[in-house]
């Protein structure tokens, strides 16, 4: 198992302490670390909004390495019922326990951005004890928020329920999705709504980890584990070992010239020691969480973050009305919309956007409908143009939506309506954690403000593409 192997795996891991008396790197507090990360985006880290944002990232990366799996076990394990005068499986031991579908977030190890994960976990009780049902999860989500790739992630979890409660054995299956970088939303062909239970254009891999009895994959046991697995149309068959290179989209990134400098052909060179004193702060942080920055892993880890982050520098420059053209030629019926009256009122549904929090740093990302009035259609690469230009920088959704209907609107002066439909990660991986929800906001501008019947059809069109899949 590797997590053993390098001396990762802990399951008696302490709380460590914050700060940067540890190490020459760890000078400051990862709030301080922070802070420069958003001066080098170009942001105010005083203004409202960003204030509480360097506490907020900070508790988010905390909150893994403070915990013990021992603390959350050890009053947790209970005798198992209806064994008294009885043998069950595994010399004594009842029957196989499986929890499914246990969502959580991890972040990925090569880049710090968030993966979206299902757990399975399965285990056979030993000593006629068995442990209660939520500690599974928590066992799992405690090692979820530390950094991460899938395949080390299932053996930790595994090991540590192995080790905690001493069962005949234990299974880890896992079903993970990472998120893609910015330029995918921007030239996505097939765009569709957002859907947490898809993923849809995420990057996707399953692993699997075993011990004990389960380690026997001829076994009835394993057998069992796999169909109940099955009834909710999780397939085992691939899943292996995960491989860190085809797993994270930035492994592609060209780390030759990175090396002590964010790579020049991506960045100006007026601009490298921005990036670098980010560079700086990154690896601050990993060491603050007790990181080993020399392990292989975590190689080029500041440098591709520091990447994905860039692609949310603030700009200063106004979206030009030059990029903005009308294509009278394009024939309604070919454009990816609907004209629903002779009010010509049109509307261009589903332009896909990944955008950055500003108060977590973290992504969201979605769907983009523009309703309209005009004399004819409009040039669909120039609206998706206008939403690329507004998301890829630090936001939220409510003003995201704003911008985005009043620069349409500054060109199309009749009336413009704008629905924002988006997946919020912070939502997901941090504080309340609901899984499936979504976040639907909306701008009008002009005519729409008035016309309640527009807005009732440019609803109707969304509600159309959302029945027909995109």
């Amino acid at each position: 198992m590797g997590a053993l192997e390098d001396g990762r795996f802990d399951p008696e891991i302490p709380a460590i302490a914050i700060g940067g008396k540890g190490g020459e790197l760890g000078t400051g507090t990862i709030e301080d670390h922070v802070r420069v990360l958003l001066k080098g985006l170009g942001e105010d880290p005083e203004r409202e909004g960003l204030r509480k944002t360097p506490m907020r990232v900070a508790k988010a990366f905390r909150d893994g390495y403070r915990q013990k799996v021992k603390d959350i076990v050890q009053d947790a394990l209970f005798p198992e019922a209806g064994l008294d005068n009885g043998t069950g499986q595994a010399g004594g031991a009842g029957g196989l326990v499986v929890v499914r579908d246990i969502n959580l977030f991890s972040f990925c190890e090569s880049c710090l951005l968030p993966f979206s994960i299902q757990c399975h976990v399965g285990y056979v009780p030993s000593g006629k004890r068995v442990v209660g049902l939520s500690k599974l999860s928590r066992v799992a989500d405690i090692y979820a928020k530390r950094l991460q790739e899938p395949k080390r992630l299932a053996d930790e979890v595994c090991w540590a329920l192995q080790n905690s409660i001493n069962p005949a054995g234990v299974s880890v299956a896992l079903q993970c999705w990472h998120i893609r970088f910015p330029e995918v939303f921007k030239c996505n062909p097939n765009p569709s709504h957002p859907s947490r239970s898809t993923m849809q254009g995420w990057v996707r891999t399953t692993v699997c980890s075993s011990t004990g009895i389960f380690n026997d994959k001829n076994s009835s046991l394993w057998d069992e584990f796999h169909g109940l697995l099955k009834l909710r149309g999780i397939n085992l068959s691939d899943a292996g070992c995960s491989s860190i290179h085809s797993w994270c989209p930035s492994m592609s990134l060209d780390l030759t010239e990175c090396h002590g400098n964010i790579s020049r052909s991506n960045f100006p060179i007026g601009k490298v020691s921005s990036q670098s004193a980010m560079v700086a702060a990154v690896s601050s942080i990993l060491q603050s969480l007790g990181e080993d920055l020399s392990r292989k892993e975590l190689f080029g880890t500041p440098y591709r973050y520091v990447h994905w982050l860039m692609n949310f520098r603030r700009s200063n420059l106004d979206f030009k009305q030059t990029k903005f053209t009308i294509n009278s030629a394009h024939s309604c019926e070919k454009v990816n919309g609907y004209i629903h009256s002779k009010d010509e009122i049109h509307s261009e549904l589903n332009f896909p956007f990944c955008a950055q929090c500003e108060h977590h740093l973290l992504p969201f990302h979605g769907v983009v409908h523009i309703g309209f009035f005009h004399d004819g259609p409009i040039d669909r690469s120039a609206l998706q143009s206008i939403v690329h230009f507004y998301a890829c920088k630090l936001q939220v959704q409510e003003r995201l939506t704003r911008q985005i209907a009043e620069a349409v609107y500054s060109f199309l002066a009749k009336g413009v309506m704008v629905v924002v439909e988006a997946n919020h990660i912070c939502m997901i991986s941090r504080g309340i954690e609901k899984v499936g929800s979504s976040t639907a906001t909306m701008a009008m501008m002009g005519q729409f403000t008035t016309d309640s019947t527009a807005r009732a059809l440019v609803l109707e069109a969304i509600s159309m593409s959302t029945a027909t899949g995109g």
